[in-house]
Protein backbone atom coordinates (compact mmCIF):
# COMPACT_ATOMS: atom_id res chain seq x y z
CA UNK A 1 0.00 0.00 0.00
CA UNK A 2 1.47 3.26 -0.94
CA UNK A 3 1.04 6.62 1.00
CA UNK A 4 -0.15 9.67 -0.39
CA UNK A 5 2.46 12.77 0.64
CA UNK A 6 1.03 16.44 1.35
CA UNK A 7 3.46 19.25 0.04
CA UNK A 8 3.46 22.50 -0.11
CA UNK A 9 2.40 22.26 -4.15
CA UNK A 10 -0.61 20.12 -3.27
CA UNK A 11 -2.26 22.36 -0.68
CA UNK A 12 -1.89 25.21 -2.98
CA UNK A 13 -3.44 23.52 -5.95
CA UNK A 14 -6.29 22.21 -3.94
CA UNK A 15 -6.23 26.41 -2.40
CA UNK A 16 -6.64 27.70 -5.67
CA UNK A 17 -9.31 25.01 -7.11
CA UNK A 18 -11.39 25.62 -3.82
CA UNK A 19 -11.22 29.87 -4.03
CA UNK A 20 -12.46 29.27 -8.04
CA UNK A 21 -15.02 26.83 -7.16
CA UNK A 22 -16.36 29.62 -4.18
CA UNK A 23 -16.54 32.19 -7.01
CA UNK A 24 -18.06 30.05 -9.68
CA UNK A 25 -21.08 29.23 -7.02
CA UNK A 26 -21.28 32.65 -6.18
CA UNK A 27 -21.32 34.16 -9.83
CA UNK A 28 -23.64 30.77 -10.76
CA UNK A 29 -26.05 31.93 -7.77
CA UNK A 30 -25.97 35.72 -7.69
CA UNK A 31 -26.51 35.12 -11.90
CA UNK A 32 -29.67 32.58 -12.01
CA UNK A 33 -31.08 34.06 -8.31
CA UNK A 34 -33.75 36.31 -9.27
CA UNK A 35 -33.81 37.66 -5.27
CA UNK A 36 -30.65 39.06 -6.20
CA UNK A 37 -31.87 40.51 -9.56
CA UNK A 38 -30.25 44.45 -9.07
CA UNK A 39 -30.88 46.05 -12.45
CA UNK A 40 -29.44 49.64 -13.09
CA UNK A 41 -31.45 50.37 -16.02
CA UNK A 42 -35.13 51.40 -14.96
CA UNK A 43 -38.18 49.65 -17.16
CA UNK A 44 -38.90 53.03 -18.70
CA UNK A 45 -35.51 54.25 -19.03
CA UNK A 46 -36.54 56.48 -22.33
CA UNK A 47 -39.45 57.78 -20.86
CA UNK A 48 -37.47 58.91 -17.85
CA UNK A 49 -34.73 60.21 -19.69
CA UNK A 50 -37.15 62.46 -21.97
CA UNK A 51 -38.60 63.74 -18.76
CA UNK A 52 -34.92 64.58 -17.58
CA UNK A 53 -34.00 66.44 -20.79
CA UNK A 54 -37.34 68.26 -20.12
CA UNK A 55 -36.11 69.46 -16.57
CA UNK A 56 -32.74 70.44 -18.19
CA UNK A 57 -34.81 72.26 -20.56
CA UNK A 58 -36.84 74.03 -18.10
CA UNK A 59 -33.83 74.92 -15.86
CA UNK A 60 -32.28 76.29 -19.43
CA UNK A 61 -34.98 78.91 -20.04
CA UNK A 62 -34.69 79.76 -16.82
CA UNK A 63 -30.67 80.52 -16.72
CA UNK A 64 -31.18 82.25 -19.77
CA UNK A 65 -33.89 85.25 -18.25
CA UNK A 66 -32.72 88.95 -18.73
CA UNK A 67 -33.21 89.04 -14.98
CA UNK A 68 -32.63 86.48 -12.64
CA UNK A 69 -34.82 85.85 -9.96
CA UNK A 70 -33.97 86.64 -6.66
CA UNK A 71 -34.58 85.14 -3.08
CA UNK A 72 -33.28 86.28 0.37
CA UNK A 73 -34.76 85.87 4.13
CA UNK A 74 -36.81 88.25 5.38
CA UNK A 75 -38.36 89.13 8.50
CA UNK A 76 -41.53 87.09 7.94
CA UNK A 77 -40.28 84.26 5.61
CA UNK A 78 -38.60 83.70 2.29
CA UNK A 79 -39.07 86.13 -0.42
CA UNK A 80 -38.44 85.10 -3.77
CA UNK A 81 -38.31 88.29 -6.82
CA UNK A 82 -39.63 87.11 -9.96
CA UNK A 83 -38.14 89.36 -13.10
CA UNK A 84 -40.79 92.30 -14.36
CA UNK A 85 -40.95 90.88 -17.53
CA UNK A 86 -43.01 88.38 -16.69
CA UNK A 87 -46.59 89.21 -16.30
CA UNK A 88 -47.68 87.63 -12.66
CA UNK A 89 -51.41 86.43 -13.99
CA UNK A 90 -49.88 84.11 -16.81
CA UNK A 91 -48.13 81.99 -14.50
CA UNK A 92 -49.22 78.97 -13.31
CA UNK A 93 -46.39 76.74 -11.03
CA UNK A 94 -45.67 75.11 -7.86
CA UNK A 95 -43.26 75.75 -5.31
CA UNK A 96 -41.53 72.49 -3.35
CA UNK A 97 -39.83 73.06 -0.28
CA UNK A 98 -37.61 70.02 0.40
CA UNK A 99 -35.94 69.64 4.03
CA UNK A 100 -32.91 66.66 3.22
CA UNK A 101 -33.20 66.13 7.17
CA UNK A 102 -36.93 65.57 7.86
CA UNK A 103 -39.29 64.38 5.27
CA UNK A 104 -42.32 65.13 7.08
CA UNK A 105 -40.95 69.01 6.98
CA UNK A 106 -41.24 68.78 2.82
CA UNK A 107 -44.41 71.02 1.83
CA UNK A 108 -45.99 72.50 -1.41
CA UNK A 109 -47.16 75.62 -2.69
CA UNK A 110 -49.03 77.06 -5.66
CA UNK A 111 -47.10 79.45 -7.33
CA UNK A 112 -49.29 83.15 -6.56
CA UNK A 113 -47.12 85.84 -7.51
CA UNK A 114 -48.09 89.70 -5.71
CA UNK A 115 -46.36 92.43 -7.55
CA UNK A 116 -43.59 89.64 -8.75
CA UNK A 117 -42.57 88.29 -5.62
CA UNK A 118 -43.68 85.58 -3.48
CA UNK A 119 -43.13 84.67 -0.22
CA UNK A 120 -42.92 81.68 1.90
CA UNK A 121 -44.06 82.12 5.23
CA UNK A 122 -41.98 81.38 8.59
CA UNK A 123 -44.91 79.18 10.07
CA UNK A 124 -43.94 76.57 7.44
CA UNK A 125 -40.19 77.00 7.89
CA UNK A 126 -37.54 76.11 10.12
CA UNK A 127 -34.49 77.13 10.55
CA UNK A 128 -31.59 75.04 8.49
CA UNK A 129 -31.02 73.46 5.16
CA UNK A 130 -33.83 73.63 2.48
CA UNK A 131 -34.07 72.70 -1.45
CA UNK A 132 -36.53 74.92 -3.51
CA UNK A 133 -37.79 73.67 -6.44
CA UNK A 134 -40.09 76.34 -8.47
CA UNK A 135 -41.67 74.96 -11.84
CA UNK A 136 -43.83 77.05 -13.52
CA UNK A 137 -45.26 77.38 -17.38
CA UNK A 138 -45.51 80.61 -18.75
CA UNK A 139 -46.91 81.36 -22.50
CA UNK A 140 -46.07 77.67 -23.03
CA UNK A 141 -43.18 77.98 -22.11
CA UNK A 142 -41.70 75.72 -19.11
CA UNK A 143 -39.33 76.92 -16.26
CA UNK A 144 -37.69 75.49 -13.57
CA UNK A 145 -35.49 77.28 -10.81
CA UNK A 146 -33.99 75.33 -8.20
CA UNK A 147 -31.85 76.59 -5.02
CA UNK A 148 -30.13 75.22 -1.70
CA UNK A 149 -31.05 77.66 1.20
CA UNK A 150 -30.14 78.22 4.90
CA UNK A 151 -32.81 79.24 6.76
Amino acid sequence: MKKTKWNWGTGIVLAILSFIGFILYFVITMSTNKKYSHDLVTEDYYAKEMAYQNEIDAESNTHSLIKKIESKKVANGWLITFPTEFDPSKIKGTIYLYRPSNQQLDFELPLVLINHQIRISDKNMIGGRWNITMEWVYQNKTFMYKEKIMY
